[in-house]
């Protein structure tokens, strides 16, 4: 006889991220990041980054299995996070409750994504890389400029839709499970 208990006992075992309860609610956190982001500052910039966004490594984690998807996606933050820790924030003209806020959504979604995948997982060489590089770019070669962080603060907005993006059809999967 069929069960779907068991089946979706099989699944989780062989797949753990697909039965992490956490990603129901990364939807939500998600948004509310990606809000914060918008709001701690003014207008977004229209300058260009000194440092073209990674599109080929978006488009090969999407075709990726889910547990290197979600620890693409748990790197990226920890990533983008690292940015945030520069010496020199002073300059940026943000809300600084927004920025806190916006930090700690940040921080949120990176626990919730080390509760689905595995913590010895590592980010994607080339997408360590692209961070290093943004970082150099913008944050190092000016000092930490205003305009730096306004250029670090719009790839960060481009950079949290598409991981929600990419999040979207697995938590679609999780929402018609159960």
């Amino acid at each position: 006889m069929f069960s779907w208990t068991g089946l979706l006992f099989v699944l989780c075992t062989l797949t753990p991220a697909l039965c992490c309860d956490w990603l129901r609610h990364y939807g939500h956190v998600s948004n509310s990041s990606l809000t914060l982001v918008q709001l701690m500052g003014g207008q977004m910039t229209e300058e260009e980054s000194p440092v073209s966004f990674p599109n080929k490594l978006y488009k090969h984690i999407q075709k990726a299995e889910v547990e290197s998807q979600l620890v693409f996606i748990r790197d990226s933050l920890e990533l983008i996070l690292g940015l945030y820790r520069h010496d020199n924030l002073s300059s940026a003209t943000w809300d600084t409750d927004k920025t806190e806020h916006f930090l700690l959504c940040i921080h949120r979604q990176i626990d919730g994504l080390n509760s689905c995948v595995s913590t010895n997982k590592q980010a994607n060489y080339k997408l360590k890389k692209y961070y290093k590089r943004l970082e150099k770019s913008t944050l190092y070669r000016t000092g930490g400029s205003a305009a730096s962080w306004e250029l670090i603060r719009k790839e960060t907005e481009v950079h949290l839709e598409r991981l929600a993006l990419l999040v979207a059809p697995i938590a679609a999967t999780l929402h018609h499970q159960h």
